[in-house]
């Protein structure tokens, strides 16, 4: 009864000592945890900081972004109408195609070639 006795003891104290070597190891994890924390707090309160004056202009943004949504339906109605009348029809194969010709955007120009030498032409003043 004495072996009993003393195998029961060896297991209560093995026993003892996993626990204690499991609870310093998970010890040292939760305090790794805390210094993480800690670092993500201060990141957290500086990230408040900076953002407290953009705060304000954040409901300006919202309210535009409301507007802009508002109007949303209307573009799309005035875009639909802008595609329908730009919408490319190819050639009638059977027909030739008929171009006018060039314009400039901008009407004719009087050329300055002539001033550069000498040379006025007939009617200009």
């Amino acid at each position: 009864m004495t072996t009993l006795v003393v195998l029961s003891v060896i297991d209560i104290v093995l026993l003892i000592a996993g626990l204690v070597i499991y609870l310093w190891i998970v010890g040292g994890q939760l305090n790794a945890v805390a210094d993480h924390l800690e670092e993500c707090r201060d990141l957290v309160r500086r990230i408040a900081t900076n953002a407290e004056p953009i705060v304000p202009g954040v409901a300006h943004i919202n309210h535009t972004g409301g507007v802009v949504a508002g109007a949303l339906p209307l573009l799309y109605g005035m875009a639909e109408g802008i595609v329908v009348g730009a919408t490319h029809r190819p050639p009638d194969p059977t027909q030739p195609e008929v171009r006018p010709p060039a314009r400039p955007a901008s009407g004719t120009r009087r050329t300055r070639l002539g001033e550069a030498v000498g040379y006025e032409p007939p009617g200009a003043a």
